[in-house]
């Protein structure tokens, strides 16, 4: 910026502790590890990292006779309230109400677009003087980086993989205290805790034709002994792209270092091509003493 023939530098700068923590949401490690693709590698890239299972469904077409509905009718053309419209809270209102002893009423509903709309709107809410809360490792990383944005202390608490992903109840009770106000789970109950629950699968869970047994995705511990030159979770899934053109979630970014996460909500074919390629890169970076005896 130049004023007088004074070349002078901008009054403002990024803020440090928020440009760190900013650096650990899923959306930008997949970033950093898709940067390492080689793009002279003709194959496609196989993306097992986000569990984004929507292009395999389409959606309803009550949904969509629902919005195109709603345009016709010209009624919903203007500002909507920042709660969201009263048709749309009522309804929400009512279906909720369906499993409560109390009934709920349209201004007990805030609508947001998406989850993490819902955490940035709570989160502030929170932000009470030495307020902490309490989150799962491995969990959901935009809970952390809001909490940051908002001064919010962070206390996690583990899920245990011996015990398929079970809450470890002990370690919940230990870090709660009287300035902790919200979590993200009866023991809530019983500390006089707020819970932070999504329950945009809650219907799936009632439907007798799915089984609940089937992932999205799954966590694997990785055993770096067996390997040489790998340094880390995210050295091992920048490599990988680089190599192979699959793209890997590193559970450090979840909280859980020296893990992987690895999606199943891409096509069969996709999925058994990935994983193939996942095989001969492991294959390939194994220690040699290892090589022989297989």
């Amino acid at each position: 910026m130049e004023k007088g023939g004074i070349v002078r530098g901008w009054n403002f700068k990024q803020n440090a502790k928020l440009e760190f923590v900013t650096q650990f949401t899923i959306r930008g490690t997949l970033a950093k590890i898709t940067a390492n693709l080689d793009h002279r590698d003709k194959r496609p890239t196989i993306p097992l990292g986000q569990a984004d299972p929507s292009h395999c469904f389409r959606t309803t077409p009550i949904a969509e006779d629902g919005i195109i509905s709603a345009v016709r009718s010209a009624h919903y053309n203007s500002y909507a309230p920042s709660a969201g419209s009263l048709p749309a809270r009522r309804a929400i209102a009512e279906y909720l109400s369906r499993d409560l002893p109390c009934k709920l009423s349209p201004d007990d509903v805030f609508l947001t677009v998406g989850c993490e709309q819902a955490i940035e709107i709570i989160m502030p809410v929170l932000a009470q003087p030495r307020a902490n809360i309490l989150l799962p490792r491995p969990g959901y990383p935009h809970y952390d980086v809001r909490a940051a944005y908002d001064s919010v202390e962070v206390r996690h608490f583990n899920l245990i993989p011996e015990r398929n992903w079970e809450v470890d109840l002990d370690s919940v009770e230990f870090i709660a205290d009287e300035n902790t106000v919200a979590m993200v789970a009866e023991t809530a109950k019983k500390l006089g805790i707020l819970v932070i629950s999504d329950e945009i699968v809650d219907g799936i869970n009632h439907c007798v034709n799915v089984s609940s047994d089937p992932a999205t995705f799954i966590q694997v511990k990785m055993n770096l002994s067996l390997l040489e030159d790998i340094l880390d979770d995210m050295d091992f899934c920048c490599k990988l792209a680089k190599e192979e053109s699959v793209v890997i979630l590193p559970g450090s970014v979840v909280g859980w270092r020296n893990w992987l996460r690895i999606t199943f909500a891409l096509e069969p074919s996709s999925l058994e091509e990935g994983l193939g390629r996942l095989k001969s890169f492991c294959q390939k970076h194994a220690k040699k003493q290892l090589k022989l005896v297989t």
